[in-house]
């Protein structure tokens, strides 16, 4: 049985060691130790575990040893864990809608315009520095425990992790491909059915900001079903199996059907011949990509119960669906 025990660190302020002990079980003999140590300690991840081996972090009965050696049953581990402070950026009093919240989780209903991550243009009034102003010990998770993202300008449903134990077992999930995610997508032109694109997404070869359906691009499948067909637009259900960089936009536009408003897939803006004034002042103004992640499931880390929410579709996209109905109606 592993025990720990947290001690501060006052080689720097605000991390802390955990001293982790755990004595080696007769059945796993004969494993590497890296092996043994991931069932030892199953709340984190095997990399991080080969690094403390690396650091010198772990001890076998008082002795230094690396990630390869074998394990006979029965020796005592102990490990002096540094969980050191992420400081990726500041905290900042931005609002956040939450969804659900628990000692391991957070859902939150992302608005568009707000990006994730700080990156080069955008240091800062980040979802990142939300979540840091809301729960101060999120700094000791990677990314504030952000296991997956939304482009600034998607709104809706994102997952944070709490917890070494939670942030594993959500990317364990979203590698296995076990987490529903399930968006709300308008698009140019009218589909006659849905359908899945499955095709490999990487960095376009021209224009490296952008992605593309590239010969070695990292596998990608996306799933869709037209809910409604408009005169010249088409209202889809998509669900992700794979979750690439822009993969709903670039597999969309791959498909000559590119999301309505999409800056970087989109083209050239397409006024239908014919459409209302309110309809065309809409799309005119419609200056962001009209995709909502509108639920996610996923099992609770703790307790393995399985878990969905659901986020309405904010304002622009509602009203945008309104007249595009009526507009319909009136054909």
């Amino acid at each position: 049985m592993a025990v720990m025990i947290s001690v501060s660190d006052g080689k720097a302020p605000g991390a802390k060691t955990e001293l982790l002990g755990a004595r080696v079980r007769p059945e796993q003999a004969g494993l590497r130790l890296d092996q043994a140590l991931a069932q030892l300690f199953p709340d984190y991840s095997r990399s991080r575990l080969q690094q403390w081996v690396r650091e010198g972090r772990v001890t076998l009965d008082g002795r230094a040893c690396r990630p390869r050696d074998k394990v006979f049953g029965g020796e005592r581990v102990e490990i002096r864990a540094r969980m050191e402070d992420r400081i990726e950026c500041n905290p900042q009093a931005i609002p956040l809608e939450i969804l659900f919240e628990d000692e391991c989780l957070l859902v939150i209903d992302k608005p568009a315009g707000l990006v994730v991550h700080p990156a080069a243009g955008n240091p800062d009034g980040t979802l990142q520095n939300a979540l840091l102003h809301h729960d101060p010990g999120l700094v000791r998770q990677p990314r504030a425990g952000i296991v997956h993202r939304l482009d600034k300008d998607t709104s809706g449903l994102l997952v944070v992790a709490r917890t070494p134990a939670a942030h594993k077992s959500l990317v364990e999930q979203l590698q296995a491909r076990e987490v529903r995610r399930e968006y709300r997508a308008l698009v140019q032109g009218v589909m006659v059915a849905g359908g899945t694109v499955e095709a490999p997404i990487g960095r376009h070869p021209v224009q490296r900001v952008r992605m593309a359906v590239v010969p070695g691009g990292k596998p990608a499948v996306t799933h869709y079903r037209v809910l409604e067909r408009f005169r010249h637009h088409s209202y889809l259900r998509v669900n992700l199996e794979t979750g690439r960089t822009h993969q709903i936009r670039v597999h969309l536009a791959h498909i000559r059907h590119p999301l309505v408003g999409d800056p970087a897939y989109g083209g050239r803006l397409r006024l239908p011949a014919g459409a209302p004034d309110e309809l065309r002042e809409l799309l005119r103004g419609f200056r962001r990509q009209a995709l909502h992640a509108l639920r996610l499931g996923l099992k609770h880390p703790a307790s393995g119960e399985w878990l969905e929410w659901e986020a309405p579709l904010p304002a622009d996209m509602a009203r945008l669906l309104e007249v595009l109905r009526a507009d319909a109606a009136d054909a």
